[in-house]
């Protein structure tokens, strides 16, 4: 028997879906959403029955039956510290991504909307390693205020997909080996991983490189200021750290093809924003290396600005002089979303519950 699944992952400017048999592809459509389309939605958990249509809508122009779905599995959100694994969508999942507690993100969006999908068909809806997985050790999460834990939070799927996928091309298991994985999208994250686990990770949201719209590690003395200056409550003062901040609060786009399009037509400005990010994205990647003692196999960067090879010519002279580089352009999140719930319903592994 083949199993049929439905693998969502929604982008801050995008929701993009596959259909699997088993491990074959059958379907992939990318829906974009303008800036227009979004901007009359509060909060990213009002998105939820606009993409959820959306999703269905594409699925009968291409004629494809929910009927024949065996499950649905969603991009995982911003949820507690959990381990790395295939998991049930269940109320109390929803209830935790609808307050958003951790912070407001796209992904939050995956589950609700392969939820409301298998609902309706009546199968199980999944997520797949989760932007909250957290292998990190205790040393990793200490900050330097006894308040303040380190918060673990990255593009955790795509991550342990693209080191896999390495470990798999050069024939060595992936617990042997010491990667950098350098993720560029809407947030960075760049990751060591050391005997099997992702032992540290920047946090796009708060720390680290600024992105496509986070602010990343922005000096904290003046962040301070701003914040106690009168001007902003924390609800804007959020929106500007994470959704307006980095690339799109000096450029007002969160499109890196426009950034790269204005540059290259010779706009000074857009040419030296994404020369900081590549900058900053370089410093994180030496960060990671001395984790790792110095001992680095490879640099692996992925995500959607590794297809631009004008950006990778201003990060890649930074770094590599550390460890080979192997780029892996987009993302491998929808095959591995439908991989992991594919060994669920192969028994191969048993799906975990959030609680």
């Amino acid at each position: 028997m083949a199993y049929r699944i439905l693998a969502v992952n929604p982008g801050s400017t995008s929701t993009k879906i596959a259909v699997f048999e088993d491990e074959k592809e059958i379907l992939r459509k990318t829906i974009r959403h303008s800036e227009d389309e979004l901007r009359g939605f509060e909060r990213i958990a009002d998105q939820r029955q606009f993409r959820t249509s959306l999703v269905k809508q594409i699925l009968r122009e291409e004629n494809f039956p929910l009927s024949s779905l065996s499950a649905v599995v969603g991009r995982g959100g911003l949820l507690k510290p959990l381990k790395s694994g295939t998991y049930l969508v269940n109320e109390k999942m929803l209830q935790d991504l609808e307050r958003a507690e951790r912070g407001e993100h796209a992904s939050n969006l995956g589950a609700m909307i392969a939820y409301d999908i298998a609902k309706e068909v009546g199968v199980n809806a999944y997520i797949v390693d989760p932007v909250s997985v957290d292998e990190l050790p205790r040393i990793a999460k200490i900050t330097g205020m006894a308040e303040i834990e380190k918060p673990v939070l990255s593009h955790a799927l795509n991550t342990k997909a693209v080191a896999k996928r390495y470990a798999k091309e050069i024939g060595r298991p992936y617990e042997e080996l010491r990667l950098i994985v350098v993720h560029l999208g809407s947030g960075n994250s760049v990751s060591a991983h050391q005997g099997g686990k992702m032992v540290d990770v920047t946090n796009s949201m708060e720390e680290g490189s600024f992105g496509m719209d986070r602010a990343g590690g922005v000096p904290c003395m003046q962040l301070l200021k701003l914040a106690f200056s009168g001007k902003y409550d924390f609800s804007t003062l959020k929106k500007k750290l994470f959704g307006q901040g980095g690339v799109y609060s000096y450029l007002s786009t969160r499109d890196f093809r426009e950034v790269e399009e204005r540059a290259l037509d010779g706009d000074a400005k857009a040419e030296e924003i994404s020369l900081a990010m590549a900058y900053q994205i370089a410093k994180d990647v030496g960060a990671m290396a001395t984790v790792l003692s110095g001992k680095v196999d490879a640099i692996l960067i992925t995500g959607g600005i590794a297809y631009s090879q004008w950006f990778l010519d201003k990060l890649i002279p930074g770094i590599e002089f550390i460890a080979p580089v192997k780029i892996y352009p987009g993302e491998d999140e929808l095959r591995a979303l439908a991989e992991g719930v594919l060994r669920v319903l192969r028994g191969e592994e048993e799906p975990l519950i959030y609680d």
